[in-house]
């Protein structure tokens, strides 16, 4: 697996499966490792089931089972809503086309299978910061006003031409 920090660069993972100081755990044995410092969740768990545990958290790692499947960026924006400060990690086969959203929804980084990394090379995670200046939805981080906010006070400007 290839780890991506949200400027688009590979960079090492400081977190690991196999216990140690930053170990990542599955939900069900968060409560019996407080030692645990980040925990991996399918991308339908809800966002109570994580909230008693945001101080002892520095990682929420979501995984797809899929690209097409969506449901992990929901889980994303409802964490960063919940007020989760920490880093949320994206982990599946995700594509490069899905990075900048992903960073939108409160993503932090993303892990991918080598097999989507070896096609998907840095520079082109790198350029997927920089695909999309504006959203149609509000409230994603990083991007500023809305287009559908931008038109607005345009034309209000241009009424009070």
């Amino acid at each position: 697996m290839k780890l991506i920090d949200s400027s688009g660069s590979y960079t090492a993972d400081t977190f690991s499966r196999e216990g140690g100081a930053k170990a990542i755990v599955a939900l069900d044995a968060l409560s019996a490792s407080p030692e645990a410092s980040g925990v991996e969740v399918p991308n339908t768990t809800s966002v109570e089931a994580l909230a008693p545990y945001f101080g002892q958290l520095e990682l929420i790692a979501v995984t797809f089972p899929g690209y097409m499947d969506g449901r992990g960026f929901t889980v994303a924006k409802r964490l960063r809503n919940a007020g989760f400060k920490g880093a949320i990690r994206a982990v599946g086969p995700l594509i490069a086309e899905q990075f900048a959203y992903g960073l939108s929804c409160g993503f932090s980084e993303f892990e991918i299978p080598d097999e989507h990394a070896a096609r998907m090379p840095e520079e082109v995670f790198k350029a997927a910061t920089k695909a999309f200046s504006a959203t149609y939805q509000r409230g994603y981080a990083n991007r500023g006003e809305n287009i559908l906010e931008a038109r607005r006070a345009a034309r209000q400007e241009g009424k009070n031409a």
